[in-house]
């Protein structure tokens, strides 16, 4: 993408000046490898940004980074400067083509690399949790500490440290070449000064000698480190913080799923004529021009304009608009929407990337991007604490040595000091929060994406509301039956809900539901006649019946009584449809039938308000419609934007964010799954499609809205126990680091601070297992 700006002169000095200063710029999109938390993503975007012109944001969570480079600029200068970095940088493949969801065979390969890569880092997972559980077990169990247990215990530990935490040694030494630690930085030091220490004490100290044993006694003192082992804190720590980089890796392997699931929603197939013959050929060998047929319930192909035929289409998955729109010869229809009527003739007016499907695939993917990062905790306090625990190790080094204590006792203390700031707790801090915390939304209907999603629930202010699907039922109910003096309401409802049975629109599908449930099997029309735009005609128990709107009665020169036309009157102002029906040349009642608004929508508004949050509805319904829905569940009507295209929707979101709100969006279908990408918290129904789950943070499995509330304060209790599990999982090692600093640090006290460390995590993980869903109260 190219743009050109500048500004006209008023004099040829001017103008110069002005084309000097005026910029051309492209972008592009490159996938970053190599990255392991956010401070990396932080690290590469400082890079790009430090090139004449450039202007970079690099997502740690999507992989990608969007650069705007001045023209002339090649692609591969930015490729270098990323991998001067220390990372890997790859333009994307093309495109692939949205037309039956097919995949460019460059973006195939990717997504097999991807698997690859988890499937490696899982194996990685498994192999060292098999060799671990021993370690640790014989440390902690004197008992169980047999003669040479210690040799075994290193046998099985130095693969672990060695190949299992590879990931963290390559990261840290990353890192450390361009000047940067992280937590990568503090495993690694972490857990090869412990097993490096480890074979000093087993191969030059008294740790290796036939019948050691690491006795349970946790006494404060001095000592020279040569019987001391640390084995089961090196395999320990890797194997916990791998456990927590596969989860993060599993969840950030979905953040391309929205995209493959909207690329899916097109038409496989389409029947082109040519020649006068219909023809089914794949949807991506449409051309412009083309014209395609399309049946009663079949996708529309593609973007175009009817040329024969007219019916009732569903474009509620596209557009949020409830009641199917009345097309025929001359109107625009819209690819992925399905045709709920008759025959239609289109011809193809955009095809391929073109199309309204396509866009709002650029658009998911180009919020997800765009999405605020959200940088781990355990990386940001790594930053301050790696530096601080390395300069306390130089700093012990430096004081024993120096006070002619000998060396030995001096590395003793300073190796003691890398070892005790281990972070044991700090991998079962946020992966045992998260496997909880998720365990029980899972109970409850809530599913967690990752855990860069809980911070961003701690801050929401704002909760944007999608209509169809969210607040309403999404699907067309019949409300209520008006009927006119001395007519009989179930003979009414029958009558119509026969002659509709035979119609495939939404509406009569509706209304014959309805008259079946209610009174029982419904009789077989004959003649039915499905006139266009207006209604349906038909013979049903020898009556002459019709249903449609208010024109198709006056065709037959019928008209409605005063008590049909105020119920007519009362539809329409309250934004429902509202249909006709007559027989044997009279009117006899009105159906009013509607999007039905959720019976739990109002009190889980009330619930989000007493979060704190202030909801808004956001639709592409009409105005009068969604003003209707807003009164009815207790939204504010100035808080009500109606008439929104998919586009549109997440145009929204972008301007709530830069009013410098927090924003959190809920919804269902295709045509929110840019806006729920773009917000900072987006929550989709499980009863939605597949594209709006997949683009969401947050799923809620059951189509109830009061599980938002649930999920928000789930997602919030959640991260407060991240929050204070990081906390203990340092308190001890900042508690400890004096010990060790002054050479008083018992190899057993230590292990006694880890396990306690450890349980308090796990324990105070577990108490998530206790939260309640405000709506399962309710229920009982």
């Amino acid at each position: 993408m190219s743009t050109e700006t500048s500004t006209p002169g008023a004099d040829a000095t001017t103008a110069d000046a002005t084309t000097a200063e005026a910029t051309t710029t492209d972008q592009v999109e490159l996938t970053i490898g190599g990255m392991t938390c956010a401070s990396c993503a932080a690290r590469v975007e400082r890079k790009l940004n430090k090139l004449d012109g450039v202007t970079a944001t690099v997502n740690y969570a999507t992989e990608k980074a969007r650069v705007d480079y001045p023209q002339g600029m090649a692609v591969e200068e930015l490729i270098a400067q990323v991998e001067a970095t220390g990372y890997t940088a790859e333009p994307p493949p093309p495109p692939p083509d949205p037309g039956g969801g097919t995949v460019h065979p460059a973006e195939a390969a990717a997504e097999a690399a991807e698997d690859a890569r988890l499937r490696a880092l899982r194996d990685r997972l498994l192999v060292s949790a098999v060799l671990t559980v021993p370690v640790i077990a014989l440390a902690m169990v004197p008992a169980w500490q047999f003669t040479n247990w210690q040799w075994i215990s290193l046998a099985l530990a130095w693969p672990v440290v060695v190949w299992g935490a590879w990931p963290f040694h390559r990261a840290a030494w990353t890192n450390l070449r361009h000047g940067a630690s992280t937590m990568d930085t503090l495993v690694s030091l972490g857990t090869l000064a412990a097993l490096g220490w480890s074979l000093y004490a087993l191969l030059f100290g008294t740790a290796g000698e036939p019948g050691m044993t690491h006795p349970f006694r946790l006494t404060i003192e001095r000592t020279d480190g040569g019987g001391n082992i640390y084995l089961e804190a090196a395999a320990g720590v890797t194997t916990f913080i791998l456990a927590g980089r596969y989860f993060e890796a599993r969840a950030k392997r979905r953040s391309g799923a929205a995209l493959r699931a909207l690329l899916e929603l097109g038409a496989r197939d389409v029947g082109v004529l040519r020649n006068g013959r219909e023809e089914r050929v794949p949807v991506e060998r449409l051309a412009v021009g083309d014209t395609f047929v399309v049946r009663p319930g079949e996708k529309i192909g593609t973007d175009g304009v009817v040329v024969e035929g007219s019916s009732a289409v569903d474009a509620s998955m596209l557009t949020g608009e409830s009641v199917p729109v009345e097309v025929g010869v001359g109107d625009p229809v819209t690819g992925a929407t399905i045709n709920a009527g008759g025959r239609l003739v289109v011809r193809a007016t955009r095809v391929g990337a073109d199309t309204q499907l396509a866009r709002m695939a650029r658009l998911v993917e180009e919020a997800q991007n765009g999405k605020a990062q959200v940088q781990r905790l355990a990386d940001r306090i790594s930053g301050v604490f790696v530096p601080l625990v390395i300069t306390l190790a130089a700093a012990t080094l430096g004081f024993w040595w120096g006070t002619g204590n000998g060396l030995s006792a001096a590395f003793t203390a300073a190796v003691a000091v890398l070892i005790i700031a281990c972070p044991c707790a700090l991998g079962l801090a946020t992966p045992t929060a998260l496997l909880v915390g998720t365990g029980r939304g899972a109970q409850l209907g809530v599913l967690i994406r990752g855990p860069e999603v809980l911070e961003s629930t701690r801050r929401v202010d704002t909760v944007v509301l999608d209509k169809t699907g969210t607040v309403t039922e999404g699907r067309m109910t019949l409300l209520s039956v008006a009927t006119a003096d001395g007519e009989d309401e179930a003979e009414v409802l029958r009558l119509a809900g026969a002659l509709e049975n035979a119609s495939e629109h939404p509406i009569a599908r509706a209304v014959a539901a309805e008259a079946a449930e209610r009174t029982g099997e419904l009789p077989t029309p004959e003649d039915f006649t499905n006139v266009a735009g207006l209604g349906v005609q038909g013979v049903v128990e020898g009556h002459a019946v019709l249903v449609g709107r208010e024109r198709l009665l006056a065709d037959w020169a019928l008209t409605l009584p005063p008590e049909l036309e105020r119920a007519l009157a009362e539809a329409a102002a309250a934004g429902r449809t509202a249909v006709a029906v007559a027989w044997d040349g009279a009117a006899r009642g009105v159906l009013v039938v509607a999007d039905a608004i959720k019976p739990t929508s109002a009190r889980a508004i009330a619930e989000l308000r007493q979060l704190g949050l202030t909801p808004m509805l956001l639709t592409g319904d009409n105005e009068r419609v969604a003003a209707s829905v807003a009164r009815a569940v207790g939204i504010d009507e100035a808080r009500v934007i109606a008439e929104v295209m998919p586009s549109e929707k997440a145009d929204v979101v972008a301007r709530l964010k830069a009013e410098g709100r927090v924003v959190a969006m809920v919804g269902d279908g295709v045509n929110d799954a840019a806006a729920l990408a773009t917000a900072d918290l987006g929550l989709a129904m499980g009863t939605g499609t597949d594209v709006a789950i997949e683009a969401a943070d947050l799923t809620l499995v059951s189509g109830d809205l009061r599980a938002a509330g649930d999920a928000i304060r789930l997602a919030r209790r959640t991260l407060s126990t991240i929050k204070g599990n990081l906390f203990w999982a340092f308190a001890y090692n900042v508690a400890a680091l004096p010990l060790a600093a002054a050479g008083l640090l018992n190899p057993m006290l230590a292990g006694a601070a880890m396990a306690f460390s450890s349980v308090f995590v796990v324990s105070n993980s577990l108490r998530l297992r206790g939260f309640q869903a405000t709506r399962a109260t309710a229920d009982a």
